[in-house]
């Protein structure tokens, strides 16, 4: 399948500010069933069906640890 749109967000943030970015994305998919982004001055906004799969993934090791969520549908 041919990707239509693809946004990509990686920065560094203090834990605090990483987690109220997550409380946005978990509101708006509770509240709207979407999601929004915005980059550069372009905004995209996905509508999210009421069934999706959920995959959580944590990684430790001795560099550090990496926690990764994902929502597919």
């Amino acid at each position: 399948m041919a990707k239509l749109v693809e946004v990509e967000v990686k920065e560094r943030m203090g834990r605090e500010e990483a987690a109220e970015v997550l409380r946005r994305i978990a509101d708006s998919l509770a509240r709207h069933n979407e999601v929004e982004f915005r980059r550069s001055g372009k905004q995209v906004r996905v509508h999210v069906p009421d069934e999706v799969e959920l995959e959580v993934e944590l990684e430790i090791s001795t560099d550090g640890g990496e926690l990764e969520v994902e929502l597919s549908w």
